[in-house]
């Protein structure tokens, strides 16, 4: 049986023309500052009681879902465009969505928790401007991975604030800000996405 690799000419696999995706990596970078933007002013003015709160042991509290979206945008940046070493490795695996709810209580105090946000956002922006000027060893297929990862984590931080906002509003009983605007978002289910 003959492998799709060897089925076509290597010079055909290899100058393929870059299809349009419908996005482009800068477009995407000011949506993940906005959405970024929007997540730090649902926890801005919390105490760190209401951050770590949670209403029972089978439940996450904001502190967590904090946690987690810093978490999972590392995850993808370092299993998907570079081998990165943990931010924290205690703090990689607390955040994971594979750890069983009852096991994310011990939550880190504010500082260390707006420090791994911006550790693991850092890392984003550094991986994806490597990506956007053509800095890595394949730069047309990094760039279709590059938008992926950016849609993905973009959605995920809107999914995660939905959260934040429900136990900030419903639970602590503290307005919300104004939701983000931009052409590109639209609302699925009432959850804020990147539309395609």
């Amino acid at each position: 049986m003959t492998s799709p690799r060897s089925a076509q000419p290597a010079s055909e696999t290899s100058t393929q023309p870059l299809q349009r995706t419908g996005f482009d990596i800068a477009e995407l970078l000011v949506e993940h500052e906005r959405a970024l933007a929007y997540t730090d002013e649902l926890w801005a003015g919390l105490t760190v009681d209401e951050v770590c709160w949670r209403p029972s042991a089978d439940s996450s509290a904001i502190g967590w879902h904090l946690g987690h979206q810093a978490a999972v945008s590392h995850f993808m940046v370092r299993n998907l465009t570079a081998a990165e070493p943990p931010i924290d490795a205690e703090l990689d695996r607390l955040m994971d969505g594979a750890t069983a709810e009852p096991d994310r209580g011990d939550l880190p105090g504010l500082d260390a928790l707006r420090a791994y946000r911006t550790t693991s956002a850092e890392r984003l922006r550094f991986r994806i401007g490597n990506i956007a000027s053509g800095d890595v060893g394949a730069p047309q297929q990094l760039r279709y991975i590059g938008i992926g990862l950016l849609l993905a984590v973009i959605n995920h931080e809107y999914q995660h604030s939905k959260w934040i906002s429900e136990v900030r509003l419903e639970d602590l009983g503290h307005a919300l800000p104004e939701l983000p605007t931009s052409d590109l978002l639209t609302e699925i289910d009432g959850y804020l996405v990147i539309g395609a």
